[in-house]
């Protein structure tokens, strides 16, 4: 069984890609799916910073430790080691067109919420300026994606 291999990417790398990280790590290792993650930002300033405290303590509250996580930069090599590039919202994914090495490359990169297609929202929005509650409404949005995420995967094996 081949492993996929998922990229999550929001702007800094410390509150919505880890968030969808640990998600999809942690729904593929119930579902026992060949599935390897990472997250990264389009911007440099956080690299080696972990996880946004209430990003932590939100997907704490869901029984996901995201704790090991360290933000990093986006890099072209990321669309040569990753099968699929989830972006957060549409800055984001223009970035990771940007830096794409080439058309077919860049073909890899969608945003996360179209894996959402009944959700109102196609964008997740940054909860870095909110409180708990938005992070749990980030987190609400990215359970849904990402479960349908997996279900597609499951159902491509």
């Amino acid at each position: 069984m081949r492993t996929t291999r998922i990229l999550l990417v929001c702007m800094g790398n410390i509150c919505r890609s880890p968030m969808a990280e640990g998600l999809v790590r942690h729904k593929a290792r119930l579902r026992g799916m060949a599935v390897t993650t990472d997250s990264a930002g389009t911007i440099d300033h956080h690299v080696g910073e972990p996880p946004d405290p209430r990003a932590q303590r939100c997907m704490g509250m869901h029984g996901i430790d995201i704790s090991d996580l360290r933000a990093r930069h986006l890099l072209p090599q990321d669309f040569h080691d990753f099968d699929l590039l989830l972006a957060m919202d549409a800055e984001n994914l223009r970035g990771l067109h940007r830096i794409a090495p080439d058309a077919s490359l860049a073909a890899k990169a969608v945003l996360i919420m179209d894996h959402a297609p009944a959700h109102r929202l196609r964008e997740v929005p940054d909860p870095w300026y909110g409180g708990a509650g938005d992070f749990e409404a980030v987190f609400a949005m990215l359970d849904e994606a990402t479960d349908n995420l997996l279900n597609a995967l499951g159902d491509e094996r």
